[in-house]
């Protein structure tokens, strides 16, 4: 389940990017660690075709495997279908499947039984809004045994916003705005049943310090990792999610020592509430390290 902490900054491309091929090889930006190629929301109608020959070249000429982790953002299910059927589709990860609720859900999982390819469904719709169609949602996830193959649930911000008649402030986090409590309650809704989630898109390429503050807000809340919209936030994005060695040092402590509680630099650790969040940081360094 910390396999998606891998996924640091993901970088959006759509696929009518003129670097399509470099930066799925890794060659164009080697600090990537993941690439999401959108025939979705960056896309417009009259330039699908032309995106989808993008990808079918791009998927020709890509390096098989490299540590870069790359996923295709279908448009709908009808495309997630002609992409497995071309040849080359198993140099990808995976899909990130768009607008995903109860009424797309099995036309977008059903194609994928019998695969390897890993999905982050994305949670952009009003059911967002309401925990209960979130819960509906989660023990159906977990009743037709889809957990495995999600990687991580994105969570739309700008989606959520628009629904809502918004956008983000330039002067305040996202966790400032509505969507606080509703990230706050996607992650109680999820996080507990295994699920990992991935933080929305910061869309002002100027503001960094305000990035770095929601970025704290982010690791706060749990994610996992972060939508980038520009190479220039990938640094701080990265350098965010990694495991600081402070934490990871209280963490190996709180797996090794017998006592019931004890004082650690400067915090109380007590190994009967602390273990989970100890185990997850001790994997995810592991993970960073190998």
């Amino acid at each position: 389940m910390f396999e998606a902490y891998r996924l640091g900054g993901s970088l959006y491309v759509p696929l009518t990017h003129k670097d399509c091929l470099p930066i799925a090889n890794g060659s164009r930006w080697p600090g990537l660690r993941s690439v999401i190629f959108c025939t979705e929301d960056a896309v417009a109608e009259q330039a699908l075709g032309t995106a989808l020959d993008n990808l079918r070249h791009c998927l020709a000429g890509m390096a098989p495997r490299p540590s870069l982790m790359r996923f295709v953002r279908v448009r709908n299910p009808e495309i997630l279908d002609w992409l497995l059927a071309l040849p080359d589709v198993d140099k990808l990860d995976g899909f990130v499947l768009p607008k995903l609720d109860r009424s797309n859900l099995d036309a977008y999982f059903d194609p994928l039984v019998g695969t390897a390819f890993r999905c982050m469904p994305t949670l952009e719709t009003r059911d967002v809004f309401d925990v209960a169609r979130m819960s509906e949602l989660r023990d159906y996830l977990l009743e037709a045994g889809h957990q495995a193959r999600i990687l991580a649930l994105r969570i739309g911000g700008n989606d959520l916003l628009a629904l809502l008649g918004l956008r983000r402030p330039r002067d305040r986090t996202l966790y400032h705005t509505p969507l606080g409590g509703t990230i706050a309650n996607l992650v109680t809704v999820f996080k507990p049943f295994g699920f990992q989630l991935t933080a929305p898109v910061f869309e002002h390429l100027d503001c960094p310090e305000l990035l770095q503050e929601e970025l704290a807000d982010d690791i706060a809340h749990g994610l996992c990792g972060k939508t980038a919209i520009h190479p220039q936030q990938l640094e701080a994005i990265n350098a965010t999610f990694q495991v600081s060695s402070t934490d990871v040092a209280a963490a190996r402590q709180i797996l090794v020592d017998e006592r019931a509680v004890f004082q650690h630099q400067g915090s109380m650790c007590e190994p009967a509430t602390h273990r989970c969040w100890a185990q997850q940081i001790v994997a995810r360094a592991d993970l960073e390290l190998g």
